[in-house]
C-alpha cells in the first residue's frame, strides 16, 4: 500500500505509434475528433477470411529514423517499440548522460511478440522442405530473436537509454500493456530503479492472427463498413477490430523528476490485477473479478470511487465483454458509475491486443493534461444492458484529475489502474 512518504512513480514522457497517428499530439487529435482508423486490411490479401478489417499503422521505419540494419533485424513490433521509446525519451527531456544506467530499467508488454516475422520465416523454411534440414541458411540469422519476445525489451534497452537495471517483457494477453506499466511503477516504488521505460507494442496483423480470431468469431465480420465496425456498447456490435501499435512512457520516481524540473503528465496512483480462474475466453456476467481489481487499485491510490472523473473502458465491442464491464463498474463504483463518463478508444484505433492497455494509459494521461474526454465512436444505438454514460460520438471538455483505466484479457486476466494529475495527491507539481 502506498503511503504519503512512499516513492511514487510519475509519467514524464509519452511516445506513440498508433493507427492514424504517429506521435502523442496526432494521437490525441485523432481521439478527440472521434475519427476512426479501422480499414480493410492492406498488409496481405485478407479475402479468404471472415474478418477482413484492421486498424493499421501508417509506419515508415526509414522515415522514423531506423537504420537499414535495424529494419532487417527487428520485427515490426520491435520497430514500433523503439520508435515510441525514442519519442517518449525525447518528450521527457531526460539527460541520459546524467543518469546511472544501473538505475534505469525497461518493462514492455506484448501478447503475441514477433508473430509476423515468425510466420514469415515459417513459410520460408516450410517451402524449403527437406532441403532446409541440411542447409539452415534459408532462415534469417535473427530467427532466435523472433522466438524470444523479451528481445523486444532488449532492443529498447540497448537503443538510446542504455538501461542496465531490470529489463523484462510481460505477456498477459490483452492486459499486457497495463501490467507492464504497473510492474514498472512497482519497481520504482520498491527502489529498484529511478527511471523506467515502460509500455507495450504489438504488430499482430498477419494471416495466422486473423485466422485465430476468426476461429472463435471474436472479430467483427462487418467488412462492408470497416470504419464503423468497431462499436463498443452499441446494441448492434458484432466483435472487435484488430489493431496494432505501441505506447512507451518514461516513468520516474517523483522526486527525481521534480529535482530536474520535469513536466509531469500524471502519477501511477494505484494498480491491481486479478484472474477469473473461470474460462480461457469466457467472462462471468457479474464482473466480480474486474470489480475486485478496480477496488484494490482505488484502495492503493487512496481514492474514493466518487473522485474518479473518467473511466477508460476496455470496451472491446464483443457482446459479453461490454456487459461484463458494465456490471463491474456498477459493482465497484456504486452509484457513481451512473455519473461518470466512460469511453472506449478501441472504437477508433481497434484492439491491438497487448499494446492497447498502454495506448489507453496514454489516452488517460492526455485526458488529464487537456481536461477532455475522448468519445466512443460509432455508438449510435446503445445496448439497454450497457446503461452507463459511454460518451457517444463526441468528446467532452471537463475537468479531469483522477482516471480509472481497465483491461480484460483472454485467459481470465483483469487489470485496473488509477492515474492522477500531477498535483492531485499532494505536493508541488512541476
Amino acid at each position: 500500500m502506498r503511503t504519503a512518504t512512499h516513492r511514487r512513480a510519475v509519467i514524464t514522457g509519452i511516445g506513440i505509434v498508433a493507427p492514424g497517428a504517429i506521435g502523442a499530439k496526432p494521437f490525441w487529435d485523432l481521439l478527440v475528433s472521434g475519427r476512426t482508423a479501422t480499414r480493410t486490411i492492406t498488409s496481405f490479401d485478407a479475402a479468404p477470411y471472415r474478418s477482413r478489417m484492421a486498424a493499421e499503422c501508417d509506419f515508415d521505419p526509414v522515415a522514423e529514423g531506423l537504420t537499414p540494419r535495424q529494419i532487417r533485424r527487428m520485427d515490426r513490433a520491435a520497430q514500433f517499440a523503439v520508435v515510441a521509446a525514442r519519442e517518449g525519451i525525447e518528450d521527457s527531456g531526460i539527460d541520459r548522460g546524467a543518469l546511472d544506467g544501473a538505475r534505469i530499467g525497461v518493462v514492455l508488454g506484448s501478447a503475441v511478440g514477433c508473430t509476423t516475422s515468425l510466420e514469415n520465416e515459417y513459410a520460408v523454411v516450410s517451402d524449403s522442405g527437406a532441403r532446409w534440414l541440411v542447409d539452415h541458411s534459408y532462415a534469417v540469422p535473427h530467427l532466435f530473436d523472433y522466438f524470444v519476445p523479451g528481445s523486444i525489451a532488449a532492443e529498447v534497452a540497448h537503443d538510446r537509454i542504455g538501461a542496465e537495471g531490470p529489463v523484462s517483457l510481460v505477456s498477459t494477453g490483452c492486459t499486457s500493456g497495463l501490467d507492464a506499466v504497473g510492474r514498472a511503477a512497482d519497481l520504482i516504488e520498491e527502489g529498484e530503479a529511478d527511471v523506467m521505460v515502460a509500455g507495450a507494442t504489438e504488430a499482430p496483423i498477419s494471416p495466422i492472427t486473423v485466422a485465430c480470431f476468426d476461429a472463435i468469431k471474436a472479430t467483427s465480420p462487418d467488412n462492408d463498413r470497416p470504419s464503423e465496425a468497431s462499436r463498443p456498447f452499441d446494441r448492434t456490435r458484432r466483435g472487435f477490430v484488430l489493431g496494432e501499435g505501441a505506447a512507451v512512457f518514461v516513468l520516474e520516481e517523483r522526486e527525481h523528476a521534480l529535482r530536474r524540473g520535469a513536466e509531469v503528465y500524471a502519477e501511477i496512483a494505484g494498480f491491481a490485477s486479478r484472474s477469473n480462474a473461470f474460462h480461457m475466453t469466457g467472462l462471468r456476467p457479474d464482473g466480480v473479478e474486474m470489480a475486485e481489481a478496480i477496488r484494490v487499485a482505488l484502495a492503493e491510490a487512496r481514492t474514493d470511487p466518487s473522485a474518479i472523473d473518467y473511466v477508460n473502458a476496455h470496451g472491446s465491442g464483443t457482446r459479453q465483454n461490454d456487459r461484463h464491464e458494465t456490471a463491474a463498474f456498477k459493482r465497484s463504483l456504486g452509484a457513481h458509475a451512473h455519473r461518470t463518463p466512460i469511453s472506449s478508444i478501441k472504437s477508433m484505433i481497434g484492439h491491438s491486443l497487448g499494446a492497447i492497455g498502454s495506448l489507453e494509459i496514454a489516452a488517460c494521461a492526455l485526458a488529464i493534461r487537456h481536461d477532455a474526454i475522448p468519445p466512443t465512436a460509432n455508438l449510435r444505438e446503445p445496448d439497454p444492458e450497457c446503461d452507463l454514460d459511454y460518451v457517444p460520438l463526441e468528446a467532452r471538455s471537463l475537468p479531469v484529475e483522477n482516471v480509472l483505466t481497465v483491461g480484460s484479457g483472454f485467459g481470465g486476466f483483469q487489470s485496473a489502474m488509477v492515474l492522477s494529475g500531477p498535483g492531485a495527491r499532494g505536493g508541488s507539481a512541476a
